[in-house]
């Protein structure tokens, strides 16, 4: 992947350096610990005091800057996620409407968002609530090794997927699960509400490479293959067979791996953001 004839993103912030920041002062694994034992000996919730310590110090408000010039990794993500809003924002403009970027934020260990706290565990993830997405990028590593999914253009997708979370908040997709899962609907299951937004994301990032290699014609020999088996190796399925032994539809969150294929081709060879209404088939 010729990633490099990308524009970069000045909206990636560098919040890693050894866990948390409270008051300018980072909060390591050790600190954690000790506000979990605390919370616990007062009878209070360990998340939300770390929650109360970091709001007033949310990665992006000068505890936190832009990723050094020297570090490759995070000049990487900088270049897919300027691609990222080179490509919504010209989609966006030909619907009429305006894109408002999202913060990228780097972080190691664990990281506060207005999503609450999380843990290096959860791997990346997008917060509606702030609109930021959030990536440790010892992620890469364990796709790679845990997973076998390797490749740039495998971590490219990652992060394409998780901005097309942002999409669908923009477009209020978000908003509408949100009330279905107040109203009582069923959120996991095969064909759950939570299956279909997932895999909606995986086809608006299909929607991005599209448009992406149309205009910098940075993929290279066996770079699709890469999004593809990144794609399979996260499916619903392949995770619970490895992890439990037997696959429980009942409990899918994400979709399975041939449905994240397949959506994700979807969006690539159609490059049309229409062609993603995972909420209005039959056939997911």
């Amino acid at each position: 992947m010729r990633w490099k004839r990308a524009r970069r993103s000045d909206n990636v912030v560098d919040a890693r350096g050894g866990g948390l920041h409270v008051g300018g002062k980072g909060l390591g694994l050790g600190g954690i610990a000790l506000v979990v034992i605390v919370g616990l000996l007062m009878g209070q919730d360990p998340g939300q005091i770390l929650t109360e310590l970091t709001s007033q110090s949310s990665p992006g408000t000068g505890q936190s800057g832009a990723p050094p010039a020297h570090d490759e990794q995070a000049e990487f993500v900088r270049a897919v996620l300027g691609d990222t809003e080179d490509t919504w924002r010209q989609l966006f403009q030909r619907a009429g409407r305006q894109y408002r970027e999202p913060p990228l934020v780097l972080f190691s260990q664990g990281v506060s968002s207005a999503c609450g706290f999380a843990s290096q565990a959860v791997g990346p993830f997008y917060c509606p609530a702030d609109q930021r997405v959030y990536l440790d990028l010892a992620f890469f590593r364990e796709l790679a090794q845990r997973f076998g999914a390797s490749g740039d253009f495998a971590q490219a997708y990652v992060i394409a997927h998780e901005v097309g979370h942002h999409v669908q908040t923009l477009l209020g997709v978000s908003a509408q699960v949100n009330a279905a899962r107040q109203r009582g609907e069923r959120m996991e299951g095969a064909n759950g509400l939570l299956v279909r937004q997932e895999l909606q994301a995986d086809c608006l990032a299909g929607v991005w490479a599209h448009h992406a290699q149309q205009r910098l014609d940075w993929l290279e020999p066996g770079d699709l293959e890469e999004a593809l088996n990144a794609a399979n190796a996260i499916g619903d399925d392949r995770l619970q067979r490895h992890g439990r032994g037997q696959v429980v539809p009942d409990s899918f969150t994400h979709g399975t791996s041939e449905q994240r294929v397949r959506w994700f081709r979807m969006g690539f060879e159609s490059g049309e953001s229409g062609r993603c209404n995972t909420f209005q088939t039959s056939r997911l």
